[in-house]
């Protein structure tokens, strides 16, 4: 028989005798006549308290070793608690240390303790209340992300790692290779004295993905709709509260889905995994609204039960203008939104998310699909409150024609598209799709203001610990 859980063990009805509990020590607090510890093992947010008798001498000197932090295994008898708060307390009848814990080395502690030091302990910080919680939210957050789409029909596909085409054609991806470039002399170089990537292992320069939209869309055009949950890579140097050079993301892509039908997608959606989160995590929530964000509830609130506003690129445009000496960036047509100006239309002027749209295709990627305009491109982004853009999403541009003529407008070297190119060759269908960044969501849902605390491990520009 399994071990259970505190989480199982705290939900019982009954007392239990002869129950085994493993777990860490969170606290521990010294009387006359017993010992007093709080346990926990990371199944939930609560902690089982274990009451230790001080006339037994074999307990008492396994006692000597307790220490918050240390891991130990109890047995006793789950009986009902006198203290308020808490159904069951465990009445310990053996214990034993399994690893001890330095209370003079140890560095979580039990006062307050600034993000910035937890980032650089890493490895230990999901010990801490606050970490602990945010991964059983991650956790159950990528459950109801799957649930969904399974729930509807979409079909999880996984997209390479390794790929050959730059999906967002910025150019900012990490080259992936198997050459030693520690001896930049022993490189293989071709005519020219460029590094010649035809005698790697792909035999042709390759990079970590920035996105699985591009092979996405070729298996939509075979299932019919599909999705993507996994990891891309970004090189870009920027160090903002939401960017991160390695993330996780959602990637539906749709067969025989316009602009229309992808908004719809995407705003119920977000709605969807808000509310399961709300449900189904209510103590883990309760400590980011309590400790984190006071309005975090409210905020979760409006967003599963407002429709969305739909808003035009230049209409969005016309009411930011009157706006600009607010602005660090100052808003035209044809620019690119930015935070600033994404915030303010969601949480100022309208106070809900908003879905903008039919944006320039000077900012646009190249695989959007160009309105009747030529001005205007089929893409659209979901804005939130505190973030901005959560969702990037457009119907994709099935007209071969157009689509040859926007990437030799943008000079791009359409051999490692050819495939790509192939799906509008050969029963091309309107189609569309969005990428959700994981950890932005979690931001979201949680209230925690820079991404580096939504994941265990950060890869940002200057930091890749552990």
């Amino acid at each position: 028989m399994l071990t259970p859980v505190i989480k199982e063990i705290l939900n019982r009805t009954e007392a239990m005798p002869g129950l085994k509990v493993r777990g860490w020590v969170k606290t521990r607090r010294d009387s006359k006549a017993c010992t007093f510890a709080e346990i926990n093992d990371g199944s939930c947010r609560a902690n089982l308290q274990a009451v230790f008798p001080n006339d037994n001498a074999e307990i008492n000197a396994e006692l000597e070793k307790v220490t918050p932090g240390c891991s130990v295994e109890l047995m006793g008898d789950l009986v009902p608690s006198p203290a308020k708060g808490q159904k069951f307390e465990l009445s310990v009848k053996s214990i034993k240390v399994l690893g001890l814990c330095d209370p003079e080395k140890y560095p979580i502690q039990k006062k307050k303790t600034s993000d910035e030091f937890l980032r650089t302990i890493a490895h230990l910080r999901p010990r801490t209340n606050k970490y602990a919680a945010m991964l059983r939210i991650r956790s159950e957050l990528a459950h109801a992300i799957h649930t969904y789409f399974h729930d509807k029909g979409f079909c999880y596909v996984h997209t390479p790692i390794f790929t050959a085409s730059d999906c967002e054609g910025a150019g900012e991806v990490f080259t992936a290779s198997a050459f030693d470039f520690s001896s930049l002399a022993k490189l293989p170089k071709n005519d020219k004295g460029e590094i010649d990537f035809s005698r790697d292992l792909f035999g042709k320069q390759t990079y970590l993905t920035v996105s699985g939209q591009l092979e996405g869309e070729t298996l939509a055009t075979a299932l019919g709709r599909i999705y993507t949950f996994g990891p891309t890579f970004r090189a870009e140097n920027s160090n903002t509260y939401r960017h991160c050079a390695e993330f996780w993301q959602i990637e539906p892509e749709m067969a025989f889905y316009e602009l229309e039908d992808d908004m719809d997608l995407a705003e119920d959606f977000i709605k969807s995994i808000t509310k399961h989160i709300i449900e189904k995590a209510p103590q883990d929530l309760e400590l980011f609204a309590k400790f984190v964000e006071p309005k975090l509830m409210e905020s979760l609130k409006n967003i599963t039960d407002n429709s969305f506003q739909r808003l035009p690129y230049t209409e969005a445009i016309k009411l930011l203008e009157p706006e600009n000496k607010r602005f660090e960036v100052k808003v035209s047509w044809g620019v690119d939104l930015n935070s600033e100006h994404e915030r303010f239309l969601v949480e100022h002027y309208f106070k809900k998310p908003v879905i903008l749209y039919n944006k320039p295709k000077e900012v646009a990627a190249f695989y959007m699909k160009l309105n009747d305009d030529g001005k205007t491109v089929r893409g659209m982004d979901v804005l939130v409150p505190r973030i901005g853009e959560i969702i990037g999403g457009s119907e994709r541009e099935n007209r071969l024609e157009v689509l040859e003529q926007k990437m030799q407008e943008r000079k791009m070297d359409m051999a490692p598209y050819w495939w790509f190119l192939d799906l509008r060759r050969f029963g091309s269908v309107p189609h569309s799709g969005f990428g959700l960044g994981f950890e932005r969501m979690m931001m979201l849902i949680t209230g925690i203001s820079n991404i580096r605390d939504v994941t265990a491990y950060p890869r940002v520009p200057g930091y890749a610990e552990f």
